[in-house]
């Protein structure tokens, strides 16, 4: 499953954030070894080291030691589970450094358990598929009822889920899983071995006992879950985090004495340590989610109007759809779903809709099957049965209205959901902010170009228009997607498929836009040139053999730590010494494995595409450093060896394609020019469009000061997709005398150029200067492309590459030639630059001086 760009980004923060953590762990255990009082909080550190100026708030274990607690702010549809299987993957590389021990997976809700549970037994899931790969193939998935040894935690990641209310704790004998419990027995000193309890209890002080005064056996430590889990350190990845900020709740889960708390959350309430904010805009930009939203609310007061409404639509959107699949195989099966007052038995009541009200509306007067229609409530639920024979998504479900009254506010994941009608009482202020994200994940998180299926409908009745609109600001923002609350529409009438304005640049900027040809990176294809591919033209010249991999023998290894042992004083009735430390029996977290170098070569096939030379690199490495260490101790580190070996490749095979690139550039076979095709067909929109879509009611950006932009090339310019940065930039061009105009360079549909690494880059904005004394027929003489940057992206690794195509760019643009297969461009210069948050508008400045004298 190839992950978004908003998602690569998420993933490389919290990598960059668990590097630094590792590090000033590394640090202050150095410093409190020289002296204690040098010892020093490393979380917080690390957290001001990654992400300066953001608020931090400290947790603490039930140790009483700092635990690393972050963040991500994802908007619903945004891919959170498949984000929590990539930061297990990074926590136990870079952090815990191993590829086993104990995940605490917890969920709010049945529904988000049931749908984490399906995908994570499934091995053909590509969530499971991706931990397999982590794991070495060794994943274990358990749920609370199911017990687990030792050696289960020692040699496999194992995966516990657990629903939010059994790991809310309230009181010591509430709740099951912090009971004595026979399934645990091995991870604890027998009974009779009391000099084992009071070490494992000195070790680990908030163990639950029997006796919490020394009786005549000592205080007894209990062999449940809840202390099981305290001993393991799990990962916590807490699904829907803002549930979990009780008092209960953050003693319970700090009790558990993880190594790290992850959450994952559209909404992360006060105290949240957020790490990463994905904005909706980039999942609207990323195509992963149905907008606009268009909201029909019916005057009539007989709900069965707006159920006819909204059952005449679903079937347009599946006419729709069919003709979509004959053209494309996509196979999208619109879903409607019905809220309703009632759902229960003896509920049918007169004056409140009721649940069978609606289905014998549906088979009685529409003549609909029955087996299209299914009711969802909590004392029937007819979709379980459609989930374990395949599911909404498959082609051979029938459904196409599901009928609930709450049961799917919250985590319920269908992208067929099309429709929403709310047939509950107009006073009701809750039902359409509760439901409006179950109907906005798009298909195959891919628009279809089909504007009926890339946008979404909800249809009520008798609301007052404002109230409406509150309420679905206000749904926008519990599923954090209240950046996007322009996206909303109310129609009068269903909006027409298709409906769209064409908007032509302005009239003064018309003829200079046209005669604009932006350059590129091509390549000698025979008598002719081509745009340069990334896998064809670079990935394929790579000269895998000069990977230097070297370095990598020189690995300083660190035999295993106390941190890294368990010592479980009377696993067995064998052991039954008085000493403590003595009777102890070392078990590694991570036991010594042979060295698989198959496994290696596959987990890095991202990177090294050859899993030939991917075996031969990983042989290399491991035997070099078996020259230099045993053989045990290399085993002990072959996560870590494995992690270094990944940050080596990525390194080794940017250098080569580096050199590759500019090697072809050099010698010609590659260059740096416009020409006059258009070429649309090969990737490249190297020039400016000659019109642009507007859909109605599309909301149109302006200036900071709210009046209309005058210098942008299309005098509607959309305000979605733009970020708070990219405003300020847009509002600062538009007052400058020097600029001619300006455009916005719409991500993957937009301007780009090509370099070594397989993604391209997209600037932000392409601007024209105006020219001294020009006239109608050369009115602007240089042309800018121009990338804006967070503060928080200045330096890291992407943006520096771009940095650095964009200089070799302006050192090709300098050279004389570039233009000489489109005249119109001979007497203009061209200039590629990335501006930072922090001194974007001294660029700019500096930009508009130079140009002016």
């Amino acid at each position: 499953m190839e992950l978004k760009e908003y998602q690569k980004r998420a993933l490389e923060t919290v990598r960059d954030y668990l590097t630094v953590l590792d590090e000033m762990r590394a640090k202050a255990a150095k410093a409190r070894e020289i002296d204690p009082d040098l010892s020093f909080d490393f979380v917080r550190k690390a957290w001001e080291k990654t992400v300066p100026g953001r608020a931090f708030y400290p947790r603490q274990n039930g140790l009483k030691e700092s635990v690393p607690m972050f963040c991500l702010k994802v908007p619903t549809g945004g891919g959170k589970t498949l984000l929590a299987t990539r930061i297990i993957d990074a926590v136990n590389t870079q952090y815990r450094k191993r590829q086993t021990g104990l995940v605490l997976w917890i969920m709010p809700s049945t529904q988000i358990y049931r749908q984490t549970w399906q995908a994570l037994k499934n091995r053909d899931h590509p969530y499971r598929q991706f931990l397999d790969i982590a794991s070495g193939n060794r994943t274990v998935i358990l749920e609370k009822g199911n017990g687990f040894s030792p050696s289960d935690v020692n040699e496999n990641l194992c995966v516990l889920l657990l629903m939010l209310p059994s790991a809310n704790r309230q009181t010591k004998e509430q709740l099951r899983m912090f009971r004595d419990s026979g399934g645990f027995d091995l991870f604890f000193p027998a009974d009779e071995n009391v000099n084992g309890h009071k070490a494992l209890l000195e070790r680990i002080p908030n163990l639950d006992t029997f006796e919490q005064e020394a009786g005549f056996w000592g205080r007894q430590i209990k062999t449940s879950l809840g202390n099981t889990l305290r001993l393991l350190n799990p990962l916590i990845i807490l699904d829907e985090g803002h549930k979990a900020y009780s008092d209960n709740a953050r003693a319970t889960l700090e009790g558990f004495n993880p190594c790290a708390i992850v959450e994952l959350t559209a909404t992360p309430p006060k105290g949240a340590n957020v790490l990463v904010a994905v904005p909706g805009t980039e999942l609207l930009r990323d195509e992963m989610i149905k907008l606009d939203l268009h909201i029909q609310n019916r005057a009539s007061a007989n709900w069965r109007d707006t159920l006819l409404a909204s059952i005449e639509h679903r079937e347009k959107l599946e006419l729709i759809a069919r003709e979509h699949e004959s053209n494309t195989n996509v196979y999208i099966r619109p879903i409607c779903l019905i809220q309703v007052e009632r759902t229960g038995k003896g509920q049918r009541d007169v004056g409140l809709i009721h649940a069978d009200d609606v289905k014998e509306y549906l088979v009685n007067t529409r003549g609909i099957p029955e087996d299209q229609i299914a009711i969802k409530s909590s004392q029937k639920d007819e979709l379980k049965e459609v989930d374990e024979v395949g599911g909404l998504m498959s082609r051979d479900c029938p459904i196409r209205f599901i009928i609930t009254k709450q049961a799917l506010q919250e985590g319920w994941d269908c992208p067929f959901a099309y429709v929403l009608t709310l047939l509950t009482n107009p006073s009701s202020k809750n039902a359409l902010t509760q439901l409006v994200g179950r109907v906005l994940r798009q298909p195959n998180a891919r628009k279809t170009g089909v504007a009926a299926l890339d946008e979404s409908y909800v249809f009520c009745f008798q609301r007052r228009g404002r109230d409406l609109m509150n309420e679905v600001r206000r749904g926008f923002g519990m599923e954090g997607l209240g950046d996007l609350q322009g996206r909303i529409r109310e129609d009068k009438e269903v909006p027409q498929f298709g409906a769209k304005k064409f908007v032509k640049p302005r009239e003064k900027f018309r003829d200079a836009a046209r005669k604009i040809v932006l350059p590129a990176f091509f390549i000698k294809d025979g008598k002719h040139w081509r745009l340069v591919h990334h896998e064809a033209d670079i990935l394929s010249r790579v000269p895998w053999n000069d990977i230097d991999v070297s370095p990598l023998s020189e690995l300083t290894l660190v035999p295993v730590t106390d941190k890294d042992i368990q010592l479980r004083a009377g696993l067995e009735e064998r052991i039954l010494g008085d000493d403590a430390e003595e009777s102890a029996e070392p078990i590694p977290v991570q036991a010594a494995r042979d060295l698989d170098y198959a496994f290696v070569a596959g987990h890095l096939l991202d990177i090294l595409p050859n899993p030939w030379r991917g075996h031969e690199l990983a042989k290399k490495v491991f035997e070099a450093l078996l020259e230099r260490n045993d053989r045990k101790l290399v085993a002990d580190n072959f996560v870590f060896v494995v992690e270094e070996m990944r940050k080596r490749l990525e390194s080794e095979r940017d250098r080569l394609s580096e050199q590759v690139f500019r090697k072809l550039l050099s010698a010609g076979k590659i260059r740096f020019m416009v020409v006059a095709e258009r070429l649309e067909e090969m990737g490249l929109r190297n020039r400016l469009p000659q019109e642009i879509v507007v859909k109605e009611g599309e909301k149109r950006a302006s200036r900071l000061d709210g009046s209309q932009y005058m210098l942008s090339l299309f005098e509607h310019e959309s305000e979605v997709g733009m970020n708070n940065l990219e405003m300020e930039v847009a509002s600062y061009l538009d007052e400058q005398a020097a600029l001619f105009f300006w455009y916005r360079n719409p991500v993957r549909r937009g301007y780009s150029v090509q370099g070594w690494r397989r993604t391209k880059v997209f600037a932000d904005f392409i601007m024209t200067l105006a020219k001294e004394n020009g006239d109608a027929d050369e009115p602007f003489d240089e042309v800018f492309v121009l990338e804006t940057k967070g503060i928080h992206l200045k330096r890291n690794a992407d943006t520096q590459y771009k940095r650095s195509i964009f200089d070799l760019c302006n050192e090709y643009a300098k050279k004389k030639g570039w233009s000489e297969f489109v005249p119109d461009m001979q007497s203009k210069s061209m200039r590629f630059e990335i501006v930072d948050e922090d001194e974007w508008k001294a660029k700019l400045n500096q930009i508009l001086t130079t140009h002016l004298k």
